[in-house]
C-alpha cells in the first residue's frame, strides 16, 4: 500500500511541476476589497495545494478521534453487558443449588445388594 500512496503522491508532483513550469505568467489573485496579490500561477497552484493537503490531513484526525471515540462508547457498552451476564450466571448458580437441595437423596447402592456380575 505504501508503494501505490508513493506512486500516486509522486505523480501528482510531477504533475504540478511540469504545469509550473508552463505557467509562469504573473496572475492577480482578489482575496478581498482592497486586498490584491499578484505571483505566479504555479506558486498560487502549490500554496492552494498545500492548504488543500492541510484540510484534507485535520478532516482524516478529526474522523480518527471520533472513531475512537465510538470505540470508547462500544467498549462500555460490553463492559456493562459483561457485568449483567456475570451476575445472571451467580444468580442461576445460586438457584441451581437451591434446587438440587429440594431434590430428595437418591438411593445409594454400596455394591453388596441384589445385583450379580457374570465375571
Amino acid at each position: 500500500m505504501r508503494q501505490i500512496n508513493f506512486v500516486v503522491i509522486f505523480v501528482i508532483a510531477l504533475a504540478l511541476v511540469l504545469f509550473g513550469i508552463e505557467n509562469t505568467e504573473p496572475v492577480i489573485i482578489h482575496i478581498a476589497p482592497g486586498l490584491d496579490v499578484e505571483s505566479p500561477l504555479c506558486v498560487e497552484l502549490i500554496i492552494s495545494m498545500g492548504i488543500g493537503a492541510v484540510f484534507a490531513w485535520v478532516f482524516n484526525v478529526w474522523a480518527q478521534v471520533q472513531g475512537y471515540m465510538s470505540v470508547g462508547k462500544q467498549v462500555q457498552q460490553r463492559e456493562v453487558r459483561i457485568q449483567k451476564l456475570e451476575q445472571d450466571v451467580q444468580r442461576y448458580q445460586v438457584k441451581l443449588e437451591e434446587q438440587s437441595l429440594l431434590l430428595p437423596a437418591a438411593a445409594v447402592d454400596d455394591g453388596e445388594g441384589g445385583e450379580a456380575f457374570a465375571q
